[in-house]
C-alpha cells in the first residue's frame, strides 16, 4: 500500500444514509475509493471477492451483524490483516470490550464528526505502519 489516498474502503451499514455519510466524510478526508455493503453477509462476500484495505462497519445489522463480520474477517487468513473500524449508535462498554477482544482496530460512536473519523483512521494507519 503506497499511497493512503489509493486505499479502498468497504463501508458496511444497513442504513443507506449512514453509508452515504461515511463515504462523504472519507472523501472529505481524502479517501475517494469506497464501496458499500448493506450487511455483514454482503460485506464478507465482497471482501472475499475484492481487494479492500479498510473496513468501516456498523454493529447492529440484519443477517450478519458487525461482530459476526469482524469474527469472520479475523478467522479468514486472506482477510485477517484488514483493519476493521466498528461504528455503533450505542456506546456500551461491553460492546467496546467485545470489539477490542474480537480484533477491531477501533471504535466510533454515532453520531461522529469528520475530525473523529479522520483521527481514528489515521491512528489505525499509524498502528498498521508500525506493525507492517
Amino acid at each position: 500500500m503506497s499511497n493512503p489516498v489509493d486505499m479502498k474502503f468497504l463501508i458496511v451499514d444497513d442504513f443507506s444514509t449512514m453509508r452515504r455519510i461515511v463515504r462523504g466524510l472519507l472523501k472529505e478526508i481524502g479517501y475517494n475509493n469506497a464501496e458499500e455493503a448493506e450487511d455483514g453477509a454482503v460485506a464478507l462476500n465482497m471482501l472475499k471477492n475484492g481487494k479492500f484495505d479498510f473496513v468501516v462497519s456498523d454493529i447492529n445489522m440484519p443477517n450478519m451483524n458487525g461482530f459476526d463480520l469482524l469474527k469472520a474477517v479475523k478467522a479468514d487468513d486472506s482477510l485477517k490483516h484488514l483493519p476493521v473500524l466498528m461504528v455503533t449508535a450505542e456506546a456500551r462498554k461491553e460492546d467496546i470490550v467485545l470489539a477490542a477482544q474480537s480484533g477491531a482496530a477501533g471504535y466510533i460512536v454515532k453520531p461522529f464528526t469528520k475530525a473523529t473519523l479522520e483521527e481514528k483512521v489515521q491512528k489505525i494507519m499509524q498502528k498498521l505502519a508500525t506493525t507492517a
